[in-house]
Formats: structure tokens, C-alpha cells, sequence
């Protein structure tokens, strides 16, 4: 199996931290598959959109066999509230354990970006992603799991000599992680604690770098099936609760609120 991407080395903590927290405004979504080559619809639509928007809603498609055709696959064709595009697009037949991705704003051919990722040798993923007008523009992460270690690196073609450095460790119900970046100037570390089935704890803190001294501690607390609380404290002494609710298959309601300097609250309704 392949390690995580280097991206998502702290995805443990980070999704008991960031994760299902719906503390400003007010979002309806919905969630279609058709019978049309298993093409899926997503719709997110704010009930009060800001000024400017062109749409209130934010519509993305995903076609696994666009057309029928089964080598390529498009994984996001993406219309948002201003009327930009985006489309990302990926196919995995090339060869075994090989992955191209192509990204696209369907405005600048500029920002066009290719990506490779390889998962052929046994516990490592190697990923590049350039600019395909500018292949001098580049970026490049090896991440490997060791034992119960995962280690990565990631540069880019502006920080070669002092490339992003990162690990994290998992035992048993214990998880922590560490990333530096920045030349070796940011500390972002991480942990994660599961109390039991029903108890998540988790906590980072940044050392260095304009985000130096920030941090977040929450929880995550299952009151049972299909019901989710959770809490966290920032360091600016805001707390943010939120409760995510089940009422029946594929129909969840999320809301929350965050009392800090002001106060503010949400509520997303998910049909799928």
C-alpha cells in the first residue's frame, strides 16, 4: 500500500481539527449519480449569496467514462458562484501504478499543470507536477513508509537546496506528526490521541514563520450512530462546537457556531 501523499501528512489530526465545521452561512448541497456511465452531479448553494456572485450555487461534475471512453477519467468540471471553470482530468491506464493528472482553469493556458504520481515500488509514492508551458516550473515529494513511519520530502524548483522535510508516526492510538518547511525556518507539529471508539483528541502548533505561535486543540465525541460532536480552541481564544446529524441515509444536517471577537454560526444541509 502506498503511503500518503505529502500534503497529507497531518491529515489525522487535521481532520478531527478542520473537518465538518460549518460555522458561517447558510449552504444546501446535493449529491446525484446518473445512469449516464456513472456520471455523478454536485450542487453546493449558498441560501445568501454574497455580492457580486454570479450564481448562488457552485455546480461540479464528475465523469468517470466521459462519452463512454473508459482510459481517462474526469474527476472535476467545476462551475463556481463567480462563473469560473476549473477542470481536472486523470487517467491511470498508462502504465501499472502510474497516475497523469492534468489541472485547468479553462481560461489561461499558463496555468495548465501536469501531474505524474507513481505508486509501482512497494511503500513509496513519487509525484511530480509542472507547468505544462513552463516545465522549469515545477515541483517534486518522494513520501515512504517505514514501519509504523511514513518520511517525505518536497521541493520545488524555486527551494532545491532546502526542500519541505516531514514525518509522522502512528502506534497503536497514538499519531503525531512533524513538517518543516519555509527553509527549515516553519515548525508545524501535530498529534492525534483515540481514547476509544467514540473519543478523538487532536492538536497542532506552529513555530516560526507568520503563523508562529498559532494553534488549535479539539475533540471529536461519536454520541452515537450517526450523530458527531465536536469542539476546538484557537489561540486567539475562539471556540468553535459543531454538531453533524444523520437524520436517514444520504440526508445529514451540519451546523455550528464560533464565539470569538464576534460571533457566528452556520448550517449545511447534505442530500446524496
Amino acid at each position: 500500500m502506498a503511503p500518503v501523499k505529502f500534503d497529507d501528512i497531518a491529515k489525522t489530526s487535521n481532520e478531527v481539527l478542520n473537518d465538518d465545521y460549518q460555522t458561517s452561512g447558510y449552504q444546501f448541497k446535493t449529491k446525484q449519480k446518473t445512469s449516464w456511465d456513472g456520471a455523478v452531479i454536485t450542487s453546493a448553494v449558498d441560501l445568501f449569496p454574497g455580492k457580486g456572485d454570479a450564481t448562488p450555487a457552485k455546480l461540479t461534475w464528475k465523469l468517470p467514462k466521459p462519452l463512454g471512453f473508459a482510459a481517462v477519467c474526469i474527476d472535476k468540471l467545476e462551475l463556481d458562484k463567480a462563473g469560473g471553470l476549473k477542470l481536472e482530468a486523470s487517467s491511470d491506464k498508462v502504465t501499472e501504478g502510474l497516475k497523469v493528472e492534468c489541472k485547468s482553469d479553462m481560461k489561461n493556458l499558463e496555468k495548465i499543470t501536469a501531474a505524474f504520481t507513481y505508486t509501482g515500488l512497494a511503500d513509496t509514492l513519487l509525484k511530480l507536477e509542472t507547468k505544462v508551458c513552463n516545465p522549469a516550473d515545477f515541483g517534486c515529494e518522494v513520501t515512504r513508509a517505514q514501519g509504523p513511519a511514513t518520511l517525505g520530502v518536497k521541493c520545488t524548483s524555486a527551494n532545491l537546496t532546502a526542500p519541505d522535510l516531514g514525518v509522522r508516526v502512528t502506534q497503536g492510538p497514538l499519531f503525531a506528526s512533524l513538517c518543516v518547511k519555509e527553509s527549515f525556518s516553519t515548525y508545524a507539529a501535530s498529534c492525534f490521541y483515540k481514547v476509544s471508539d467514540e473519543v478523538k483528541c487532536a492538536a497542532n502548533y506552529t513555530h516560526g514563520g507568520k503563523k508562529s505561535g498559532s494553534f488549535t486543540v479539539g475533540l471529536a465525541y461519536a454520541l452515537k450512530s450517526g450523530t458527531t460532536l465536536k469542539a476546538k480552541l484557537d489561540q486567539d481564544q475562539a471556540v468553535s462546537c459543531s454538531v453533524k446529524h444523520s437524520l436517514s441515509k444520504g440526508f445529514t444536517l451540519l451546523g455550528g457556531v464560533k464565539y470569538g471577537k464576534d460571533v457566528t454560526y452556520g448550517l449545511q444541509c447534505s442530500i446524496e
